[in-house]
């Protein structure tokens, strides 16, 4: 966990820091608040799955927040967000497992894609049914 009681303003100049980095919003301006952006996964793609939500008894702070999934295969997984990509840290709710070593995806999509068979029947079939729209709309 990174501490943030250090001044940016106060590191030498030879860190390597450049002025357009992430370092510069150091203090907390600008960082995303990480159960914000939970939410958003799962609002997009909870369709996809049997459950999904953010976890109530996990922490969540500025960067990282958890979520906890139900493929519709049924298996459970505890997803952790954060600026790195999501990844499953324990293969049911509310759990942690820190002898854990999956790998992080960049998306919900990619993660989910590789859990969940049924998820990506679901998601690719709501992808055709837009394009059909998108072609009827273009035709009309």
């Amino acid at each position: 966990r990174m501490e943030t009681d250090c001044n940016p303003m106060e590191l030498p100049n030879n860190m390597g820091f450049e002025e357009d980095s992430d370092y510069k919003d150091f203090e907390g301006t600008d960082v995303k608040d990480m159960r914000l952006e939970a939410e958003a996964v799962v609002n997009d793609v909870l369709f996809a799955v049997s459950n999904m939500f953010v976890s109530k008894t996990l922490p969540c702070a500025e960067d990282v927040a958890y979520i906890n999934v139900e493929t519709r295969e049924r298996n459970r997984y505890c997803l952790e967000l954060t600026e790195a990509g999501l990844r499953v840290v324990a293969y049911d709710f509310d759990q942690t497992d820190d002898r854990l070593q999956t790998p992080y995806h960049e998306t919900v999509y990619s993660l989910l894609d590789s859990l969940s068979p049924a998820y990506r029947e679901v998601f690719g079939n709501a992808l055709l049914q837009r394009l059909e729209a998108l072609k009827k709309d273009g035709q009309s």
